[in-house]
């Protein structure tokens, strides 16, 4: 199993989420690339409707635009594309194939992160083959049709103990809270509304949280 390098799971995190930015007025391709532009290191690709032909082709572009940026390329849920666009990672959650069934249609060459939301999560993942675990969400968030129970800072900090893998903190996440986060024992924070501003600059948003990570 590909190890994850302690300094390759960056801080920021962000996560391109296609319906987030489709409510936003921007195609993914577009978006990845001023987010990568930015100076982001590691983008994961988010997508939770129908995987269409044109969904695949808009995967394999910004899997060629992280290469080109030595980026780190992350799949959410789909194994089989992750591999077929060479993908660095691919990101699981607890409805998707187990980690374990995802490694073998992956290989042993991708990394894996897993989705937990609470300690029996947290707990169980400690027996899947997964470089790190996500746990959330931290705060509300609107990412998600039917999002999981709050995790909050106490009860993050409470849980950072149980596991030696590194551990990324997601929902809700912002400019103004991600300190906070840190401090609670995240390793790293994923962002994905924070990552469109108003005036729709992404490149200059990114910019802003690099500066604060």
């Amino acid at each position: 199993m590909m190890k994850l390098q302690t300094n390759a799971l960056k801080i920021f995190y962000p996560i391109l989420d296609t319906e987030t930015a489709a409510r936003r007025g921007i195609g993914p391709v577009s978006a990845a690339a001023r987010i990568l532009e930015a100076g982001a290191r590691i983008l994961q690709l988010r997508h939770k409707g129908v995987f269409s032909r044109d969904i695949f082709q808009q995967a394999r572009e910004i899997a060629a635009l992280c290469r080109q940026a030595d980026a780190l390329f992350v799949m959410n849920d789909r194994a089989d594309v992750a591999r077929l666009v060479g993908a660095a990672g691919l990101h699981l959650g607890q409805d998707d194939l187990s980690p374990t069934d995802a490694r073998r249609v992956a290989g042993d060459d991708l990394f894996i992160g897993f989705s937990t939301h609470n300690e029996a999560q947290l707990s169980a993942a400690s027996n899947e083959p997964v470089d790190y675990l996500a746990l959330g969400p931290i705060f509300g968030t609107s990412s998600k049709l039917n999002p999981d129970i709050l995790v909050g800072l106490e009860e993050l900090r409470r849980l950072r103990p149980m596991t030696a893998r590194p551990v990324v903190a997601i929902g809700g996440i912002t400019r103004a809270n991600a300190r906070s986060v840190l401090e609670a024992g995240a390793d790293s924070l994923a962002v994905i509304a924070d990552l469109f501003p108003e005036d729709a600059n992404i490149r200059a948003r990114v910019e802003e949280w690099l500066t604060i990570v």
